[in-house]
Formats: structure tokens, C-alpha cells, sequence
């Protein structure tokens, strides 16, 4: 099964958009996740009906942050990709007739629901500040810069 990895490209981009003075285009922000301008648009989209980014159209137009780093959370930007399935295992079938499958699927069932809460409580207590301050903290140990707001070090 493939990985879903949206999360982790949003979170990707949010973070290079903090580092950016000024509104980020869908291109400059395409080529640092390596993808389509296209991608980036239709998912900056969603972000932006739910407040956590805005566009400025025109020229020196782009994407920006719309509201700090300590109110964004990891959760909420699941939330706002449409909440995608955390966990990639499942039953083999979901109405069994046998009574061992309805046994395992009872306790699977109970395991992948403990596991996604606590999975999702711990997206809760994770800001993109926290975020932005580990990138920061890694980046001094480094002793490197940064020679644009996108390189990938």
C-alpha cells in the first residue's frame, strides 16, 4: 500500500514559507517539495478556507502565513487534508460470517482505534513553532546558513 505523505509535504512547505521574507509563489514552493505547481496550489487551497494561509495574486504576489506558528498544529493540518487514514492495515473483511475473523477483527478494530487516538492527540501537541525550532536548533548545530529561504542543506 502507498504511503500517504501529504502531512508531511504540507508541514514541509509551511515551514520553508515561515523561513520566506514575503509571499512564497506555487513555483518557488514547487521546486523546494519537487513537485507540481499544480499540487501545490490545489493543496494551499484547502489551507487557505481553513485561515492557515492566504494568496496575493499579481506580481510580488504568493502564499503567506496567516496566522502564527504556536496556533497551527500538526493535528490541524490534518484536519484540513481531509483527515487521511493514519494507519495503513485494516481487516481482511469488515462483516465476517466467521466467528474466529469476527473475534480478530474485534480486537484489530479496538487496537487501530486506541492507536489512532493516540496518534492523533500527539498531532495536538505538536505546533509548526516547535517545528520551526528544531529546524532552528539543527541548523545552529550545523553552524550553516541558509543561502536562500528553500535550500535544502
Amino acid at each position: 500500500m502507498k504511503r500517504d505523505s501529504r502531512l508531511s509535504g504540507v508541514l514541509h512547505v509551511l515551514l520553508h514559507m515561515a523561513e520566506h521574507s514575503g509571499p512564497a509563489t506555487s513555483e518557488v514552493l514547487a521546486k523546494a517539495m519537487s513537485t507540481n505547481p499544480v499540487v501545490i496550489r490545489r493543496i494551499m487551497a484547502g489551507l487557505r478556507e481553513q485561515g492557515y494561509v492566504r494568496s496575493e495574486k499579481g506580481h510580488g504576489g504568493g502564499w503567506t502565513l496567516a496566522r502564527d506558528l504556536a496556533e497551527i498544529t500538526l493535528r490541524d493540518i490534518y484536519d484540513a487534508l481531509g483527515r487521511p487514514s493514519l494507519l495503513a492495515m485494516g481487516n481482511r473483511t469488515e462483516a465476517p460470517g466467521c466467528l474466529v475473523e469476527q473475534a480478530v477483527n474485534t480486537a484489530l478494530d479496538k487496537a487501530f482505534h486506541d492507536a489512532e487516538a493516540l496518534l492523533l492527540a500527539r498531532l495536538g501537541e505538536v505546533t509548526l513553532a516547535a517545528l520551526s525550532a528544531d529546524f532552528h536548533a539543527r541548523l545552529t548545530a550545523r553552524s550553516g546558513s541558509l543561502t536562500t529561504e528553500f535550500d535544502h542543506a
